[in-house]
């Protein structure tokens, strides 16, 4: 059961190298089942330069600015039956690829694979109150997949997705640029089989837009997106702020 990982990477110079140096690290285990693919959305800085000072790494661009598209064009390329998707300021946890091949080779039934954020940056009662944030929404994903099945729930940049089932709803949802990409994605593929929430089943990632945008505006972004997608299958908001080191400026569709 192959693995396989995307990365979409924009102007992503400061992060990128910790989290290919983490995947790499977990790979060792299970060289011949892994393989792991950047792709570079357009960057600007030297984002494909640290993607190809990695041999191991194979390095997708893609022209079209936008997150699903940038998932895409890497489930695209690669060869897996199973396809994780990680964000370029993230750190794989140990034990995070056993994880993975533990939950899909013991339910065949299970098509998406997903947990919450933990932010290696920010103090300890910081990530206690994220934390708490996640489990209203963990009763919704129950309570919409199972009973009204018309969603679940996904953390961007932390799911996994069997390729069969990614396939048989026509991939990502490219209409959309940023905010309700994953929520989307759970929506469709929630039909085609189960779809896993796992508290256990973390990803460590950096807190620059919670530090940038403020908690409330953040968690206010995601939550409204969530429900927007859900009910017009649609996002609600168009705009997003590129919140890398050198820039605010907004991303207009």
């Amino acid at each position: 059961m192959k693995l396989s990982f995307v990365i979409p990477a924009w102007n992503e110079e400061k992060y990128l190298g910790q989290a290919l140096e983490s995947v790499l690290r977990e790979t060792k285990k299970h060289p011949e089942e892994i393989e792991v693919i950047v792709v570079n959305n357009k960057s600007t800085d030297k984002t494909r330069e640290i993607a190809l000072s990695f041999p191991e790494i194979k390095l997708v661009d893609e022209p079209i600015k936008g997150l699903p598209q940038a998932r895409q064009a890497g489930f695209l390329a690669s060869k897996g039956k199973l396809v994780a998707n990680m964000d370029a300021d993230s750190v794989l946890p140990f034990g995070w690829i056993e994880k993975v091949f533990q939950e899909f080779s013991k339910n065949e039934k299970l098509v998406a694979l997903s947990g919450p954020y933990y932010y290696y940056d920010l103090p300890k009662y910081y990530n206690f109150f994220v934390k708490l944030y996640y489990f209203p929404g963990y009763i919704f994903h129950l309570f919409n997949h199972h009973i009204l099945k018309k969603g679940a729930m996904l953390q961007g940049g932390n799911f996994v997705l069997r390729r069969s089932a990614l396939e048989k709803v026509g991939g990502f949802n490219l209409d959309i640029k940023f905010y309700g990409e994953d929520t989307d994605i759970a929506r469709r593929i929630q039909k085609t089989g189960k779809v896993k929430f796992d508290f256990s089943f973390t990803m460590a990632t950096s807190a620059r837009r919670l530090k940038k945008e403020g908690l409330l505006k953040t968690a206010g972004n995601y939550v409204i997106n969530y429900f927007w997608v859900i009910i017009f299958k649609k996002p609600f908001t168009q705009n997003y702020a590129y919140v890398g080191d050198y820039s605010t400026k907004k991303i207009k569709k």
